[in-house]
């Protein structure tokens, strides 16, 4: 196939502001983790697919297989749908109060 980039999961794009390796972001509609550290605009390479221990809203309850969303004016995982973006689902349960959620990212674009 000479029209085939790559698979997707992986993807090098500027960071749409300062992140540490293992930091979430919204670049457009296509959400990922941060794989190193990168300044604002310089690229960096962002997973799609996968299990993360993510920040949370922290006074939200998850329940296993919750939709999740990102608040992305706050950088934090919700179970908010209003205004937010769908990334996932909870992995696992998490408490109210907490400060981190398990989240399964499956690389969908929404």
């Amino acid at each position: 196939m000479q029209n085939y980039i790559a698979p997707g999961e992986h993807l090098t794009l500027p960071a749409p502001y300062d992140v540490l390796s293992g930091e979430a972001a919204l670049i457009g509609s296509i959400f990922g983790v941060a794989q190193g550290a990168a300044l604002s605009g310089v690229p960096v390479v962002w997973v799609r697919r996968g299990a993360f221990t993510l920040p949370k809203t922290e006074a939200q309850a998850w329940t296993l297989g919750a939709k999740i969303y990102w608040d992305a004016t706050n950088k934090v995982c919700t179970t908010t749908a209003s205004g937010n973006t769908l990334i996932g689902a909870a992995l696992a349960v998490a408490a109210n109060p907490s400060t981190e959620g398990q989240v399964l990212l499956d690389g969908t674009l929404r």
